[in-house]
């Protein structure tokens, strides 16, 4: 009475040949990540310890650890996000919550949003340059390099953010202002505390962005050597992904190993942060109530 019929037969077929196509797929896209990380742990994982990463280079970049470089990342990546988050969530807040979206000044910043997406890092780092470092004269340093990373990376929080606050029932709202509460209170104690996971993934994003970029931070901030650590942000620094670059075309005679262990403590920062990030993002879902 209840066998299955030809057409619930094709459609489980139709079903499996999708899940294996997409299964498929999936292991296309991780099996190159794992074999990168695989070669970076085999060519220098060795190189990796605490004398590496608390020491600074020496013999001319040749030996020696990375810990300005390490410290400098860190440096740009945290002002980076002071600058590009407040912004981009705020942008985000007026595309969602109060623009009305067939107003010319929406379409503008939807417009400037997907440009901003599409330029080349490169077009940044002269953006950067002439902007931050001329301009305003805040010289080449970190602040001046964090802002144009956040310039960059500003697009992917504001469209992350966007569809977050878009993600929130409209009936949450109705009934905050069915109790009486202001567009803004609702915003503040409803709207944003439900839409934090998302907006935090669009922060998982920049950071990995930010942390890898290497021409908007060697135009703007980032130099060859520092026999110091930056003590604010108007100081120059060292970054990862700079002395990555560095070591690999400019400095002769480094040990083969020591390029692919900068790569690999790149990687593990990046990793790190977006794990950590990940967590949080799943521990406020977990929260959630609905």
């Amino acid at each position: 009475m209840f066998s299955a019929q030809p057409v619930n037969q094709h459609n489980r077929q139709v079903e499996w040949l999708f899940r294996l196509l997409f299964g498929i797929m999936l292991t296309l896209l991780i099996i190159p990540v794992l074999l990168i990380i695989a070669t970076l742990f085999h060519r220098g994982g060795s190189t990796l310890s605490l004398e590496f990463l608390f020491t600074f280079p020496s013999d001319g970049m040749t030996a020696g650890g990375v810990f300005p470089a390490l410290l400098g990342t860190i440096w740009l990546v945290v002002v980076s996000l002071l600058a590009s988050v407040p912004l981009g969530v705020a942008a985000a807040i007026y595309l969602s919550e109060y623009a009305r979206q067939e107003h010319w000044l929406t379409r503008i910043i939807n417009l400037a949003t997907i440009n901003l997406a599409g330029v080349p890092s490169i077009v940044h780092a002269l953006f950067g340059l002439g902007a931050f470092v001329l301009f305003f004269r805040i010289g080449t340093s970190i602040l001046a390099a964090s802002l144009t990373l956040a310039v960059m990376t500003l697009p992917v929080v504001i469209v992350a953010s966007w569809e977050s606050l878009q993600a929130v029932p409209r009936s949450f709202r109705e009934a905050c202002w069915n109790m009486g509460a202001t567009r803004w209170q609702t915003i503040r104690q409803v709207v944003l505390p439900n839409a934090l996971t998302g907006i935090l993934t669009g922060i998982i994003l920049q950071v990995s962005r930010a942390a890898g970029e290497t021409a908007p931070i060697m135009f703007t901030g980032a130099v060859f050597f520092l026999p110091f650590l930056p003590g604010s942000p108007f100081d120059q620094t060292m970054a990862l992904a700079l002395h990555l670059y560095t070591i690999s075309t400019q400095v002769p005679d480094v040990p083969e190993s020591l390029p692919f262990a900068v790569a690999l403590l790149l990687v593990c920062i990046v990793l790190l942060m977006n794990a950590t990030a990940i967590w949080f993002r799943m521990y406020l879902r977990g929260k959630k109530k609905w």
